[in-house]
């Protein structure tokens, strides 16, 4: 995997996870924040954090915004702040820049002056939130559109030992099984591998199967599972 560059702009608790995440992928990350405390906490977890206003042009030039790939804009409370911030990222010729909105017409906004990706965090876990309501055994879940979904769900006891041609899960109810998840071999239990099946691989205890699948089909199935 290439190794990127990113700016991660805000670091509260959406932001903080970001940089920390990327951090821990490997990534290059320059945390900036204008609260110490926060730049202090994340310090001990990533080597480059600043203490800096993100809407002051010269102080994002000397910490290098210009030279980064990416440059995440967590300052979702403040939509004053949030849209200087991007112009500004912008205008140091930062090619991707992501937002966090924390309205409907924030981002609309954050839409109009060409942000690559406006990203609704609380509206997002709500979503999930949802899905793991109607569809109970789902693990993890992501929206592809408002009829389309990718989902995890345990594999059903009664497929373990069978293939992926005997199952067929497309045919019989419009899902691809696009990942295998498995525990990996080892002693950490909580390891686990990414299988891209094939149809003579066989399903194992403990799998989890990741579904491509409209959101009628994906609830059908986890009702099969006894949702």
């Amino acid at each position: 995997m290439k190794r990127r560059s990113f700016a991660v702009i805000g670091l509260g608790r959406f932001g903080s996870a970001m940089a920390t995440t990327l951090h821990e992928l490997g990534h290059e990350v320059l945390g900036i924040d204008t609260d110490a405390e926060k730049v202090r906490r994340l310090g001990d977890v990533i080597p480059h954090v600043l203490e800096l206003d993100a809407t002051d042009e010269r102080a994002l030039r000397a910490a290098g915004v210009q030279d980064v790939e990416v440059a995440i804009i967590s300052i979702g409370a403040h939509v004053e702040s949030s849209v200087l911030a991007v112009m500004l990222v912008k205008d140091l010729g930062v090619k991707t820049v992501i937002a966090k909105a924390a309205t409907a017409l924030h981002g609309r906004i954050l839409e109009k002056i060409g942000v690559s990706r406006v990203i609704f965090a609380e509206r997002d876990m709500a979503i999930r939130v949802a899905h793991s309501l109607v569809v109970p055994n789902v693990i993890d879940y992501f929206e592809l559109s408002r009829d389309f979904s990718i989902v995890e769900l345990p594999a059903p006891k009664a497929f373990v030992g069978q293939t992926m041609g005997q199952i067929d899960l497309r045919a019989r109810h419009g899902l691809t099984v696009i990942a295998l998840k498995r525990p990996a071999p080892g002693r950490d239990q909580t390891a686990t591998k990414v299988v891209v099946p094939g149809a003579n691989d066989r399903i194992e205890p403990g799998d989890i199967l990741v579904l491509l699948g409209h959101n009628h089909g994906l609830a059908r199935f986890d009702e099969l599972l006894g949702g």
